[in-house]
């Protein structure tokens, strides 16, 4: 398997194929526009829509910086602002989920054809592949988050079927 197969395998891993933990999409799966809303009572903690919000800008950021729209961090703008969800409506959810695969998609597409010497390429710093393979652990990461506070809720299955 080569670099850009291996990206491929673990890009759709944490977004809709499992593996070893569900994949973002199944955590999203038959998910409210407010139970996505929701928050546990008593410490802080993003809500699901928050944290897939804050999922959407970072990858949306990355297919700019791909489709070389964007290089820098926007002015002003910090980490904690990527978690605003400004409108909540059942259709706004839905919107949101639609966004978040959109973009997902538009950057497997972007995987699928580069060649070593483009994912070795610099982007802000960086090679293009250390990007992706951050954004990778990143999703993991939040959806492991999303599906705790599922659990919390009640809303995640007490028994799941992925073979």
């Amino acid at each position: 398997m080569n670099r850009t197969e291996s990206l491929l395998q673990n890009w759709d891993f944490c977004y809709d194929k499992e593996d070893w933990y569900p994949p973002l999409a199944d955590a999203l799966k038959a998910l409210t526009a407010e139970q996505a809303d929701w928050r546990p009572a008593g410490e802080h903690a993003n809500t699901i829509w928050e944290t897939v919000e804050h999922l959407i800008f970072y990858k949306e950021r990355l297919l700019k910086r791909i489709t070389g729209e964007e290089s820098k961090y926007p002015e002003g703008l910090t980490n904690d602002d990527t978690f605003a969800v400004s409108l909540k409506t059942e259709s706004d959810w839905q919107a949101t989920q639609n966004r978040l695969k959109s973009v997902h998609l538009g950057i497997r597409e972007r995987i699928t054809n580069l060649n070593a010497d483009q994912l070795q390429a610099l982007v802000t710093n960086r090679p293009l592949d250390e990007w992706l393979n951050s954004l990778i652990l990143h999703d993991a990461y939040h959806t492991g988050q999303i599906i705790l506070i599922r659990k919390l809720q009640g809303s995640w299955p007490s028994r799941r079927s992925f073979e």
